[in-house]
Order: C-alpha cells, then structure tokens, then sequence
C-alpha cells in the first residue's frame, strides 16, 4: 500500500498563490509517476498536472499553464504544485495520485489517492 497525504490547502484571494504538497510513503514503486487532480462541487475530477520520476517530464492541462509549476523532491518522497496568478475557477479539491507507469491524464491510470487538500480563491 502507499498513503498520500497532501498539505498546503487554504483560503486565498484572487491573483495570490499556495503551494501545495505531498507526501508519499509506504510501498514505493521503482519509479512512478505522481500528479495533481482537482474536483469542483458538481464536476468531475479533472486532471491539472504530472510529473515523472526523474522530474524531466511535466505535463499541465491548458487552464494551468504559465500559472502552476509542479516540482518533487524523491529524497523525500514529495512533490509541489506551487500555484500562481489563482483565479475562483481554481477552487476545488486538490488531490495528488500515484502511478508504477508514465504520466497520464486520466484518473483510472492512477494506484493510489491521498484525502485531497481544498482550495479556495475568493473573488
């Protein structure tokens, strides 16, 4: 098993920034791929970012990009979604997930889940 518990989550204006993290311990793959979802009231989990094992391969959805950066540190098992420039269509439940295979974009790819960290940006 892996546990994934993220962090960072908070209140925040308009135009400011959170960082957010998490932590994977437990069972670890030989080399995995960790990423970002997020989930609105009323919509389904959409995919926000990923990142391989060796941190050489990123992937962003379109409303993120040049805004969100995702970053990890594998000596602690951890990885970031430093977010900036936050708009109120960025509130949501902020999940991170793990995956043994390469970065994808669908959440069915994904093993493990943590408990999600809410955002919320007031306008």
């Amino acid at each position: 098993q892996v546990q994934l518990v993220e962090s960072g989550g908070g209140l925040v204006q308009a135009g400011g920034s959170l960082r957010l993290s998490c932590a994977a311990s437990g069972r670890t793959f030989r080399s995995y791929t960790m990423c970002w979802f997020r989930q609105a009231p009323g919509k389904e989990r959409e995919f926000v970012a990923a990142i391989s094992w060796t941190g050489g391969n990123t992937d962003y959805t379109d409303s993120v990009k040049g805004r969100f950066t995702i970053s990890r540190d594998n000596a602690k098992n951890t990885i970031y979604l430093q977010m900036n420039s936050l708009k109120p269509e960025d509130t949501a439940v902020y999940y991170c997930a793990i995956t043994g295979h390469t970065i994808a974009t669908m959440a069915s790819q994904y093993d493990y889940w943590g408990q999600g960290t809410q955002v919320t940006v007031s306008s």
